[in-house]
């Protein structure tokens, strides 16, 4: 079962989020990231529940603020570089996202509905993911 982390900023997103993945057989766990936790990835440390995800979604305001959240995903990318990361945005184009490199995450813009979510999750496994969560 793939396990996913949820780091949103809204909880009410947030919830939503993660009963949508969970009815497509996720392992989800959720962080109300930055804005309601002491982050370590802020402080360049490592995130225990990201080193227990094999894919991490990340809402694009999850730090409260654009350039948090751009520190947040830049440190996210070094610190756990092996990790796929899922940035969900409402629709802004924050025009500092990488689709590759090291830094690469990607992109689900709009609504994240559960096959969004899915389709967006498994584009980032790559095609070792298989069909199946």
């Amino acid at each position: 079962m793939t396990r996913v982390l949820v780091v949103h900023h809204d909880l009410d997103m947030a919830g939503q989020e993660v009963d949508s993945l969970r009815r497509f057989g996720y392992e989800v766990t959720e962080c109300g990231g930055p804005t309601r936790n002491q982050c370590p990835v802020l402080a360049g440390h490592a995130c225990v529940l990201a080193e227990q995800a094999d894919v991490l979604v990340y809402d694009v305001w999850a730090s409260g603020d654009a350039e948090g959240s751009r520190t947040l995903i830049d440190n996210i990318r070094e610190i756990h570089p092996d990790t796929p990361v899922v940035l969900t945005s409402p629709g802004l184009n924050l025009n500092w996202e990488e689709s590759t490199g090291r830094h690469a995450v990607t992109m689900l813009q709009g609504q994240p509905t559960g096959a969004r979510l899915h389709e967006a999750i498994q584009s980032a496994l790559g095609p070792a993911a298989g069909a199946k969560p």
